[in-house]
Order: structure tokens, then sequence, then C-alpha cells
């Protein structure tokens, strides 16, 4: 493992900052003199009291519309402020003793591009032709969408290039990359990026966006991480439709990644419907929330979610917005999901051992699942029941030790039991060790 001994005991609160702050979309876009990328600022604490310690960024960077179709790495984009704002937020972020985690885009670029524009403008035979990749006699795109064109990875002056803001942004303060459509990228490209880069920032962090195919080869490449989205999928999945077989098998797999690297885990981004709207009966969303703090992984919680906000992700012009909506003010946190989230991570936190934790199932049926999730001599079972019967789990015979309730529906007793029951829809964690 090459990940840097503070990603142990990270959490990230993940920002959109074009939609958090209401700069994207917007009819006018702000001016840079707005300064909206401050507004951030106003939530650490919020992110502070959550538990979080560390602040995953979305686009930063110059761009015409949503970010991921960059105009200018080195700039920050105008609709959000200017660079001394970026300084700030890095600055106030670090104070309380949160990580700064960028979002690059590195496999395409947007049209207004300046290698692109000179690439149109001075035909095939111009020196910034050679950045592009073509198809035919038209540059390519990234899966077919006309604003993003793909960049040409075999071409040395795109690799230095890359290099080159990637160490920019980390000497200016963060702390590690999200890497966006990483899986589309040549492996070779980020060998030699990522070697590189990590010659000058060696206790950086970086995630690859893969959303399916071949993690651990694509960590093999040079990353730390990649995004688990064959975990997120089963999680939701499993609890809506009573299969919990489906999650137990993304869990064997899970346990297989987490021999070699640490995947980063959610519930909930920017690119996906919100986990309280994905949910089919309210109720199992404490069982989703349950299930991402208990597990091996890089826990990341997409702001909002941790508040209960819903909006749902659809497939048209647009359609993105609902899950990236603007944040006016922190809002008041005596809430009870605000709390349940509040309370697992300090359950994660209090246990750093989980970042590596495998898991093993118990007991397994559609409807209920025991598991345990156990690094060396420490350990907890988990006890999820969407059934409507209760679901009785025996402690302290040669299957599971004796333990303490921890957390769970109804009141936890102080003492150490050798057996417990489940209530219709509730689920319990046991200290075991």
């Amino acid at each position: 493992m090459t990940e840097p001994a503070w990603v142990e005991h990270v959490i990230w609160w993940q920002v959109y900052p074009l939609g958090f702050v209401g700069a994207f979309p917007a009819d006018p876009p702000p001016p840079p003199d707005e300064h909206r990328l401050r507004r951030i600022v106003d939530w650490l604490d919020h992110a502070i009291a959550l538990g979080a310690s560390g602040l995953a960024l979305g686009p930063v960077f110059a761009s015409r519309t949503h970010g991921y179709d960059t105009t200018d790495h080195f700039t920050i984009d105008p609709r959000l402020g200017d660079g001394g704002d970026f300084d700030e937020l890095v600055d106030q972020a670090h104070r309380r003793g949160l990580r700064v985690l960028l979002d690059g885009v590195f496999n395409h670029v947007g049209t207004d591009f300046p290698r692109y524009r000179e690439a149109l403008d001075g035909g095939p035979d111009h020196p910034a032709s050679a950045w592009f990749r073509r198809r035919g006699n038209r540059f390519d795109t990234f899966e077919g969408h006309g604003e993003l064109i793909t960049l040409n990875h075999r071409e040395p002056a795109v690799v230095d290039y890359t290099v080159e803001v990637m160490s920019h942004w980390l000497a200016r303060g963060a702390d590690g990359w999200r890497l966006d459509a990483a899986y589309a990228v040549p492996d070779r490209f980020w060998s030699e990026v990522l070697a590189r880069v990590r010659e000058r920032h060696r206790d950086a962090w970086f995630v690859g966006e893969v959303i399916h195919g071949d993690y651990a080869g694509r960590v093999a490449a040079g990353f730390d991480s990649v995004t688990q989205y064959e975990l997120w999928k089963a999680v939701w999945s499993s609890l809506n439709d009573g299969n919990f077989h489906e999650l137990d098998h993304a869990l064997q797999r899970h346990t297989e990644f987490l021999a070699t690297f640490v995947p980063l885990t959610f519930v909930g981004n920017h690119d996906v419907t919100r986990i309280a709207s994905q949910m089919t009966d309210p109720r199992h969303l404490e069982h989703a929330l349950v299930l991402l703090f208990t597990i091996g992984g890089v826990p990341s919680v997409y702001a909002g979610d941790e508040l209960g906000y819903r909006g749902v992700k659809e497939n048209r012009r647009g359609g993105d917005d609902a899950v990236r909506p603007e944040f006016t003010f922190p809002p008041g946190e005596d809430t009870d999901i605000f709390r349940l989230n509040k309370y697992l991570i300090g359950l994660r936190r209090r246990h750093p051992w989980l970042h590596r934790a495998m898991t093993s199932a118990v007991e397994l049926t559609n409807s209920q699942y025991v598991y345990e999730t156990r690094n060396g001599d420490d350990a907890l079972v988990v006890a999820l029941n969407v059934d409507d019967a209760p679901l009785r789990v025996s402690l302290g015979d040669t299957t599971l030790p004796r333990g303490r309730v921890v957390a769970g529906s109804g009141a936890p007793p102080a003492e150490e039991v050798d057996r417990l029951t489940v209530p219709p829809h509730g689920w319990v964690v046991v200290a075991t060790a």
C-alpha cells in the first residue's frame, strides 16, 4: 500500500462548489468580485461538527459550464472568485484540521481550452493539434459529448502539462487529487504522471474515478485508491430489493480489494441520486449509513446527505441540478439524520482500524444480514434487518464472542450480552473486542 499515513483517519465531506455557492446554473453567472468560493468557509465548522476530517472539492478551475469542461487548469473559475479565495479556503480548512482534495479532469477539456482553439485555427499541422486525439478528420470527444474534447495521452506535452498542474496546486496547499474519468485514460499515462508528481509531493493522495472494470489494475497504474461504485450500487439495491446476497457478494469483492488498496467508499456523490431519494423505504436509510461507516474504506459524505437532502439525477441536460443545489447558510444540526451521521462517524474515528477491516458474513438471508468486520484482534459485529420479523443473534458461542451493543435500534445495554434481538427494519452494532 502506497497511501500516506494520514489517509487512515480521513473522512471526506464532499462539496460540488459551483452548485453549492449558486454559481452554476446561474443566469447571469456571478462575477469574480462576489468571491463565492469563500462561502464554503462558512460551512467548515459544520463539517467539523459532523466529524469530517477532510474537504473534498469538486471542480474549481476555469470552465464554461459545469466545471468538467476545463478551460484553464491554472486559474480558479471566475464564477467562484480568484486565487486568493482558494488560498483562504485552503488555509481555513487546514486551520481546522481538514485535508483538502481537488477534482481534476485530464481526460478531456472544454472547447474554450486555448490549445484546442489554436488547433482548430491552425489546422492539423499546428503543434497544438498533437494535444488532442483524432477520430478520422475530427477531434475525438468524451463519450459523444461535443463540448468535451479528448486529450491525446501519448503526447509528451500533455503529460508535462498534467504534471505541472497537479504539482502547482499541491504546492499551493492541496493534499490530494480525485482524477475524473480515470477509467478512460490509458494506464501508462497515469503511471508516468503520478510517479513524477509523487517525486515532488510524497504525502499526497490520488484517487481515480473508476465506475466498473479492473479496480486493482487501475491502482497498479499508480493510484492510491479508486471510487467504489460496485459497493455503492450494492448497498442501496440490496436494501431496496431485500436481497442481501447481492450485498454480500459485493463485500466479498471489497475484501479482496482491501488486501492491496483501500477504496473510496460512499453512498452518495455529485453524480448520483441522493441516498435519501434512492431508498424506497426511508427506514432503510439508516442501514446504508451503518454500512458506509462500519466497513473498510475511505468514507466520503456528500454535502447535504448528512441532513437528509433529497434529489433525483435525471438523464437529460440539466439532469444533475437537483443533486447539486445551492446551499445558503449552515442549518440547525438537531435532526435525527444528522445525529446518526455524527454518531457513526464518531464510532469510525474511535476505531481507526476499520480503515482496512475485512468483512465476512455470519448469517445471511435475503432480508437479514449479520456480518463481522475485523482487523486483527479488533472487530465489530453488525446486524441488519429489513424484514418484517425480528432478527435474533446469538453471541458467546464458537462463531461470535460476547459483546457490548454500541449502537442500534432501541436503547443499547451497557453490559456485555450473549444474545440480542434486532427489531423489524432495525440494526445493531456490537463491539466484540
